[in-house]
């Protein structure tokens, strides 16, 4: 065996074992890049709508909310199931729904049917994160960098949904929109893969244990019943509300900044997609960025960071006019998504007893509630102009930035820090569980 530091700055203990060709995490990773291309497919279908099916705007925008507010109200919910139990069949489940919901939406006849199959996608999509995120911090033994890249997972299925339903739509119309279900089927396959794999390295590290004591697996009853942990609701509120800030930047960016490139640069089409894709590159580079940089400087130092290189970018994104606007997009898309896996793991350990609902909040109610205000931009942006519209998002990551100020480096919860897979529970004289090392 050998002893080395990670990037949590926990020494620890590797036993030389036969381990799996591939880890569960990654499996975990590519398994959400799965799930998440049904995140962003439901946007991507709109335009076929309004050409096929003549929806008017209105029409098609109730399509996206009616799968993003449902998916983020019932996130939390599916949150606080994890919290009493193991739940780990919901993964490939929750991503089979997802899929079938998207793919039924191009062959089902009327606009009332399309809203429901839509809506059991998104009810897919909220069952699998609050589960994922907690098996994929049991797969990372708490590791920024492992959860970035779980994280990353993600970002990179989001990203390449609407290359995959151009590419089916356009080429057999809506009517081909079944064929979008082969992700979720790919998904379900490495939800189940990963699954196995980590029960197969909790019962090899079980049998490598000093103590002798059965570990407690990332599919076992009661993931989160963390013995002698506090739920700090206060800083979790905080943080929440900082998350809300940068979900409303992102949305609103996403829906609007090909648009305003347009107009700023005097290019064409093209101008604008490829500053859609430098803002959305950052999840490929942030993301993983932002674990191995709290690796080194902590986690709030470095979030604090981000929001504050946020206010500076987005405020060039809006009054800086020409080429370098794809710069200062850059630096933008760096500020949202250096971050992102960081809200998730700060999160459950401020809530360690609530895993589950501390990761339905930060992947779902507060990411969503970016969909929900980006109509509101919309608005005012019809009303007076695109560069109005965008220049009260320069104030929200500022306005984040002061919620972070106060926030500590929350403990993480010794078994995660100890490297055990979550935790061994041996009995006490008092009948309570402890955890051991």
């Amino acid at each position: 065996m050998r002893g080395c530091r990670d990037d949590r700055g926990v020494t620890t203990t590797h036993h030389h074992t036969t381990a799996p060709r591939t880890s569960p995490l990654t499996l975990l990773s590519l398994g959400h890049a799965c799930v998440d291309v049904y995140q962003g497919a439901v946007a991507a279908l709109v335009p076929f709508f309004v050409s096929e099916r003549a929806y008017t705007y209105a029409a098609a925008s109730g399509i996206v909310l009616a799968a993003s507010l449902l998916s983020s109200v019932i996130q939390p919910l599916f949150g606080a199931l994890t919290d009493r139990w193991a739940l780990p069949w919901l993964l490939p489940v929750s991503t089979l729904l997802g899929g079938v919901g998207v793919a039924l939406s191009g062959i089902v006849g009327s606009y009332a049917l399309t809203l429901a199959v839509v809506a059991v996608s998104g009810i897919g999509v909220a069952a699998y994160h609050p589960e994922a995120a907690r098996v994929a911090r049991h797969a990372s033994r708490g590791s920024h960098t492992g959860m970035g890249w779980f994280s990353l997972g993600g970002n990179l299925g989001f990203a390449a949904a609407p290359l995959l339903v151009s590419a089916v739509i356009t080429t057999g119309g809506l009517h081909a929109s079944p064929l979008l279900v082969v992700p979720a089927v790919a998904g379900a396959a490495l939800c189940t893969a990963a699954l196995r794999a980590t029960r197969a390295r909790d019962a090899a590290a079980t049998r490598l244990s000093p103590t002798g004591v059965v570990a407690q697996s990332a599919t076992a009853g009661s993931p989160d019943d963390v013995a002698g942990s506090r739920d700090d609701w206060a800083s979790f509120v905080k943080l929440s509300g900082a998350i809300v800030c940068r979900s409303i930047v992102f949305v609103g960016l996403s829906a609007f900044i090909s648009l305003y490139v347009r107009q700023r640069t005097g290019g064409g089409d093209v101008s604008g997609t490829a500053a859609l894709f430098v803002l959305y590159l950052g999840g490929a580079v942030g993301t993983v960025a932002g674990g191995k940089l709290a690796g080194r400087y902590g986690r709030i130092r470095v979030v604090q960071w981000s929001y504050a290189l946020t206010v500076l970018a987005v405020a060039g994104v809006v009054l800086v006019p020409g080429p370098l606007l794809y710069v200062l997009v850059a630096l933008t898309s760096a500020g949202l998504y250096v971050p992102f896996s960081l809200h998730v793991t700060l999160g459950q350990d401020y809530l360690p007893r609530r895993v589950g609902t501390a990761s339905g909040v930060t992947l779902g109610l507060t990411v969503s509630i970016g969909g929900i205000a980006s109509p509101l931009l919309g608005a005012v942006a019809d009303a007076t102009s695109l560069r109005t519209a965008l220049t009260p998002l320069i104030a929200l990551p500022a306005l984040g930035w002061l919620l972070l100020r106060t926030l500590h480096e929350p403990a993480m919860p010794e078994a995660i820090a100890s490297g055990s897979p979550s935790g061994a529970v041996s009995p006490t004289a008092s009948g309570e569980g402890r955890l051991q090392p």
